[in-house]
């Protein structure tokens, strides 16, 4: 691996530490606000919205300029975010301002990987780039922990930026600074990135043919029979995540008697899951047998209801690492299937906005559902049975549906 390579590494870690840092700092803020509870949500609802709004377009200006610059300016809009929330502004505002900017930097990280790399280490790059996101929402979640709680409250060298930036009078504004100083080293680190020197020509800046053409592409990867399938199941996975991320912090403070901070930590746990999910899966999981995987992801349905059940933290530990591990061992291979169908029928960068609008756009309904049920203050015993129902009645098509097309495909060899 070039040493390019594992600076772009570096530098998406750190800036993947600081988002999920934010987002339970913004929830804090929230909290000390005393805002309606149905805003929680809507904190990762516009962070989301500029991935799917802005799809058609992101790739295109990835293009225009060095992928190093790219994400370099997309790093600076999330330290703009960070500074903004020191100054007191509204929280929703600041996440929507975060959320642009990495929705600018998803499609240059990945096209540079591609112009850094052969072929041939493309699968160990992702790898590599897949252990570092989840080892970042792991760390990033319990850094977002220590960010609110007291102890950063004796940290004189931050407590001392927060004043000559004129923060607020927010207790938040020491965790704030450490945040606007993690997405500035990210951005200072893009320096070191380089040039891969790859040019492309410049196309006419036209949101209609842009538009038209990524409708095509979006219909085209869902009527593949493989490329639909794992686009259902990643698209599903996500966007139950999503919500899941919230209702697990509102359990373990509801059910757990945790504060935000320790709810954190308990949330990292279903990370270290996923971590340990996806490594299993890659040493035992080929592509052809993963759509075999489905009755796992109906599992997963089944078992979300169990936590109305659980009220002590070591057991409460033991169900989201093992759901966690559940979701690595099914999401890592029909993400694999959906990158290689969608490498086949498109290119790798199209197909990979195809994918990110539609989870993304997954994620975004979701999150407004969840933020209307709690809206009308539903019980969360009832809302966690409710997803749980979702998830399984929604596989059960999933996997009926496959087995129905199987089926046809057979018939129709046998007819021939």
């Amino acid at each position: 691996m070039p040493r390019a390579f594992y600076i772009l590494i570096t530098v998406q870690f750190v800036s993947a530490l600081a988002d999920n840092a934010l987002l339970i700092v913004a929830i804090a803020r929230m909290v000390e606000l005393a805002s309606a509870a149905w805003l929680v949500p809507m904190l990762k609802l516009c962070f989301v919205l500029c991935y799917v709004a802005l799809a058609p377009l992101v790739g295109h200006l990835a293009d225009l300029w060095p992928k190093g610059r790219v994400m370099m300016a997309a790093n600076s809009l999330k330290c703009l975010a960070a500074l903004l929330l020191l100054w007191d502004f509204d929280p929703l505002g600041v996440l929507a301002l975060a959320g642009l900017g990495a929705a600018m930097y998803a499609p240059a990280k990945y096209g540079l990987v591609t112009e850094l790399l052969s072929a041939r280490l493309l699968v160990r790059a992702n790898g590599f780039i897949e252990a570092s996101t989840v080892s970042a929402v792991v760390l990033g979640t319990a850094l977002g922990g220590l960010l609110v709680s007291q102890a950063p409250s004796g940290w004189e060298a931050a407590s001392a930026v927060a004043q000559w930036l004129n923060a607020g009078d927010s207790h938040l504004k020491v965790g704030m600074t450490c945040l606007l100083g993690l997405y500035g080293l990210a951005a200072t680190l893009n320096l070191a990135v380089g040039d891969s020197g790859k040019r492309y020509a410049h196309h006419p800046f036209n949101p209609r043919q842009m538009f038209t053409r990524f409708v095509h592409e979006n219909r085209l990867l869902w009527t593949d029979p493989l490329g639909g399938l794992s686009m259902a199941v990643t698209t599903l996975l996500w966007s139950i995540g999503a919500c899941l991320q919230l209702i697990v912090l509102r359990w373990a403070g509801e059910s757990l008697g945790l504060s935000l901070e320790h709810a954190a930590y308990l949330q990292g746990l279903t990370a270290m899951g996923v971590i340990a999910g996806a490594m299993l899966a890659s040493q035992t999981i080929n592509l052809d047998f993963a759509p075999r995987l489905l009755p796992v992801g109906i599992l997963l349905g089944l078992l979300i209801p169990s936590m109305a059940y659980v009220h002590s933290i070591q057991a409460a530990a033991a169900l989201l690492v093992f759901v966690g591990g559940l979701a690595g061992f099914f999401v890592v291979p029909m993400n694999a299937v959906l990158q290689h169908r969608g490498h086949s029928l498109l290119t790798a960068g199209r197909s990979i906005a195809v994918q990110g609008f539609n989870e993304n756009l997954g994620i975004l309904i979701f999150l407004g559902i969840y933020a209307g049920v709690t809206a009308l203050a539903i019980p969360l015993m009832s809302l966690i049975w409710c997803f749980g129902f979702l998830v399984t009645c929604t596989m059960l098509w999933i996997w009926a549906r496959h087995r129905r097309q199987c089926l046809q495909t057979v018939m129709e060899s046998s007819s021939n």
